[in-house]
C-alpha cells in the first residue's frame, strides 16, 4: 500500500504541476498557448510571436514592474517561447546580466573613490551584488533541475534565496547612509534596473507558490513531516533504517551519524582552545578545516575563553556544528563599530553566511558600548541556521538576522536600539530580550525588521519569550522608554506570541520609523501580538496604525513556525527542542515547580540532556525587585529562565529551583549535544 499510495501521490503532484503551469499562463487574460499540433503547424510565424507576447504579458502580470519586466523578456527571448519555465529563466538570467553590469561600474567606481567611509561603502556593495548573483545563480540552477514531487518545497527555498539577492541590493544602497559624496546616487542609477528585475523575479515565484497553495488547501504545511506532538518524533538513537530523512539531506549516512551520537563519545572534528590544550588557539584557524561545500556536520568544539577575532563561517563552509561551554563561557568578541568609521554591515564580531549552521552554546559580542552607536555582535546569512542556548550581547544593533531561514531557541540577546533587526524569516522561540541600559537622551526599541517588498517571506516571529529590563535600565525605564518594534522598511513584519511582556514597554508598543521625510512605514507594516502576558501586554492602548493588526487563532496560525518556515525538517532532523505551534488558550502567569523525575542540578558549562517542554516554557523574567548582577546566586534565582547566561553553576535545592512544570508526555527528547565533553582529534 505504502508504495502505491507513494505512487498515487506523486502522480497527483504531477498534474497539480502542470496545471500550475497553465494557471500561471493565464493568471490574468484567457488565452491558450498549448495548442493542438495540426492547428500549431499552420500558425504563422507572425501568430506565433503574437502568442508569445501574450506570454510574456502573463507573466509579468504580478510583477510592479511590467514594462521593465517585458521589455527585458521580449528583447531576451529571440526564440519567441510561450513556455513558462524557459520564460522564468531568461528573467533569472536578464537579472543576473543586470546585477553584473551594476558590479562592473562599483568596481569603477571604488578605483577612483578617495573618501573612506565612501570607499568601504562601494566595497561592502561588491560583497552583496556578488552574494545576490549566487542567490539567483542557484535558484536558476534547482528551478531547471526541479523535481515535481517536491515542487512546493522548491517554491519555497526559491522565495527565500530571491528575497535575499533583494536584500542584499538594499543593504548595498543602506551602506551609503551617512555619506557625503554623490556615491549613493550614482549606485541607485547603476542597480536600479537590477533592483527591479530582482523585485520581477521575486513577484513571478510568488505567484507560482500561491497559486499551488491554493490548490492544495488544506494539506498540511511541510508535507508529512510537519508533527505535532513531542511523542510522535523518534526516540534520539533509535530511528529504524527506513527514518525519513528530509529532502535537502545530501549525505544520509552523515546526518544518521549525528542522529546517533547522544549517549556516545563524541568526537570533535576540531577543538579551538585559548590554552593551547586544542589543535587550534582561533576559531578561524579550525575554519579552514571545514572541507569546501561539505555535505556533513564538521564539528568544531570552542572550550571556554573569550576569543578576539572577527570570526567569518563563509559561504561555502556548509553544515558545520559549533559547540561551545555556555553563552558567558566560550564567546567570540569584537568591538567595531560606525563612530569609528565602520559601516554597520561590516561591525559583526561573527558573521555566519554557509548553510546548515549550528551553533549550541556559543557567546557573541560587541564590547563597543552604547556610545558608539551601531555595533552588530553576530550577523546571520546562513540558510536553515540554528542557534540553541546562545547569547548576543551588544547594543544597538546587535543581532543583524540578515536574511534566510533562521531559528534561534533558549538565547539570551541583550541591547538597546534596533537590537534584533533584519530581513531573515527568522523564528525566535523560548528566547529571552533583555533591554540594557542606553545613553541618557536615547529609547530603546527591541526589533527592527527590513522587509522592503511585499512579496518577501521574511519576518520576525518572537514566540514563547520574555521582553524583560537589565538589572541596570531598571531604575531608568520610565524614563527611556522602551518599544517593541519600529519599521525599519515600508513592509517591516513582526509577530509577538505567547510571550512575557513586562513593564518596560510603553502602552504605545511601537515607535515610526523617522525620516528627512516624516515617519514612514505605519501603514505598511505588519505588527501583532497574540496571547501575550505580562504588565506590557496590554494592547488596548496601542497606536493606532493601520499596520498594527488584530489577528484571529486562525489568522496567528499562519506565523506559527511550520507554517511560517514552510516546511520544518531541517531543525527537527537535528533534536535541538522546538515547538512547530499549536493554537493557544488565553494565558496566565504559570506556576514555578519542578517535576519530580527531573534532576534540578544545571550548570552552565554544560548543554542540559533534558530540555522544558515548549508548549509550557514562556520563559519567566527577572524579578525587577530583586534583579541581582549576574552569574545569579541561588537565594536570587526564582524569577529568572535558566539559560546558558544566567544559569546558575550551584545545583539547585529543591527550595530554590525556578523552573516550568515539565509533562513527561511533552518534554522534547534530548538534544543531538547533550554535554560539551569532546576529545580532541585532528581534522579528517
Amino acid at each position: 500500500m505504502g508504495g502505491d499510495a507513494q505512487k498515487k501521490r506523486i502522480a497527483i503532484i504531477g498534474v497539480s504541476t502542470f496545471l500550475l503551469v497553465a494557471m500561471v499562463v493565464a493568471v490574468t487574460i484567457s488565452v491558450s498557448l498549448n495548442k493542438g499540433a495540426n492547428e500549431a503547424k499552420e500558425e504563422s510565424n507572425d501568430s506565433h510571436v503574437a502568442s508569445s507576447m501574450k506570454a510574456v504579458k502573463t507573466l509579468c502580470a504580478p510583477t510592479n514592474y511590467k514594462e521593465e519586466c517585458e521589455e527585458s523578456l521580449s528583447s531576451a527571448n529571440s526564440g519567441n517561447t510561450t513556455d513558462p519555465r524557459e520564460l522564468i529563466q531568461i528573467v533569472f538570467n536578464v537579472t543576473i546580466k543586470k546585477i553584473g553590469e551594476g558590479l562592473e561600474k562599483t568596481h569603477m567606481m571604488d578605483e577612483v573613490e578617495k573618501d573612506p567611509r565612501t570607499k568601504e561603502a562601494l566595497d561592502t556593495c561588491k560583497q552583496l551584488m556578488n552574494l545576490s548573483i549566487a542567490e539567483f545563480t542557484r535558484s536558476l540552477d534547482k528551478f531547471k533541475r526541479f523535481d515535481l514531487s517536491n515542487f512546493n518545497a522548491l517554491l519555497t527555498s526559491l522565495r527565500v534565496w530571491l528575497s535575499g539577492a533583494v536584500t542584499y541590493q538594499e543593504t548595498c544602497l543602506d551602506a551609503f547612509e551617512n555619506t557625503t559624496t554623490d556615491a549613493s546616487q550614482k549606485m541607485q542609477g547603476f542597480l536600479q534596473s537590477a533592483m527591479r528585475m530582482s523585485s520581477n523575479g521575486l513577484a513571478i515565484i510568488t505567484e507560482l507558490s500561491n497559486t499551488l497553495s491554493e490548490m492544495n488547501t488544506g494539506k498540511p504545511a511541510g508535507r508529512r513531516l510537519l508533527i505535532n506532538k513531542a511523542e510522535d518524533l523518534p526516540v534520539l538513537g533509535h530511528e529504524t533504517d527506513d527514518f525519513d530523512l528530509p529532502d535537502w539531506v545530501d549525505d544520509r549516512v552523515g546526518v544518521r551519524r549525528l542522529l546517533r551520537m547522544t549517549g556516545r563519545k563524541r568526537m570533535a572534528h576540531v577543538v579551538v582552545a585559548k590554552d593551547g590544550t586544542g589543535n587550534f588557539t582561533t576559531i578561524n584557524e579550525a575554519l579552514l578545516h571545514v572541507p569546501s561545500k561539505n555535505l556533513k556536520p564538521f564539528f568544531i568544539y570552542v572550550k571556554e575563553g573569550v576569543y578576539d577575532e572577527f570570526v567569518e563561517v563563509s559561504r561555502n563552509m556548509t553544515h558545520v556544528v559549533m559547540i561551545g561551554d555556555g553563552g558567558k563561557k566560550s564567546r567570540i568578541t569584537g568591538s567595531k563599530n560606525f563612530v569609528d568609521g565602520v559601516g554597520t554591515f561590516r561591525t559583526a564580531s561573527a558573521a555566519v553566511l554557509g548553510d546548515f549552521f549550528v551553533a549550541i552554546g556559543m557567546g557573541f559580542e560587541n564590547s563597543a558600548g552604547a556610545a558608539k552607536h551601531q555595533a552588530v555582535a553576530l550577523r546571520v546569512q546562513a540558510d536553515r541556521s540554528i542557534f540553541y542556548r546562545c547569547q548576543m550581547d551588544g547594543y544597538q544593533d546587535t543581532l543583524y538576522a540578515h536574511t534566510m531561514r533562521q531559528f534561534y531557541r533558549d538565547c539570551v540577546i541583550s541591547g538597546t536600539i534596533d537590537f534584533v533587526f533584519g530581513d531573515a524569516v527568522a523564528v525566535l522561540q523560548n528566547c529571552t530580550f533583555m533591554v540594557r541600559k542606553p545613553l541618557e537622551n536615547q529609547q530603546c526599541i527591541v526589533t527592527a525588521q527590513g522587509r522592503k517588498e511585499l512579496n518577501q517571506p521574511s519576518g520576525l516571529i518572537i514566540h514563547g519569550g520574555s521582553i524583560v529590563s537589565d538589572p541596570s535600565y531598571y531604575p531608568v525605564r520610565f524614563d527611556n522608554k522602551a518599544y517593541l518594534a519600529r519599521p525599519w522598511k515600508n513592509f517591516s513584519r513582526t509577530i509577538f506570541m505567547d510571550s512575557y511582556i513586562d513593564d518596560l514597554i510603553t502602552p504605545d508598543g511601537y515607535m515610526p520609523w523617522q525620516t528627512s521625510n516624516g515617519s514612514t512605514g505605519t501603514n505598511t507594516c505588519f505588527y501583532s501580538e497574540f496571547n501575550n502576558y505580562g504588565p506590557g501586554s496590554d494592547i488596548t492602548k496601542r497606536v493606532k496604525w493601520e499596520g498594527v493588526k488584530t489577528l484571529s487563532p486562525q489568522g496567528i496560525s499562519n506565523f506559527l513556525p511550520s507554517m511560517f518556515f514552510h516546511g520544518d525538517d531541517w531543525i527537527r532532523v537535528t533534536r535541538v527542542p522546538y515547538n512547530p505551534g499549536q493554537p493557544s488558550l488565553p494565558t496566565t502567569t504559570p506556576s514555578i515547580s519542578l517535576s519530580p523525575s527531573i534532576s534540578p542540578s544545571i550548570s552552565p558549562s554544560t548543554t542540559p540532556s533534558i530540555s522544558l517542554s515548549p508548549a509550557t516554557t514562556p520563559s519567566i523574567p527577572l524579578s525587577p525587585a530583586t534583579a541581582p548582577s549576574i552569574p545569579l546566586s541561588p537565594a536570587t534565582t526564582p524569577s529568572i529562565p535558566l539559560s546558558p547566561a544566567t544559569a546558575p553553576s550551584i545545583p539547585l535545592s529543591p527550595a530554590t529551583t525556578p523552573s516550568i512544570p515539565l509533562s513527561p508526555a511533552t518534554t522534547p527528547s534530548l538534544s543531538p549535544f547533550p554535554s560539551t565533553s569532546i576529545s580532541p582529534s585532528t581534522s579528517n
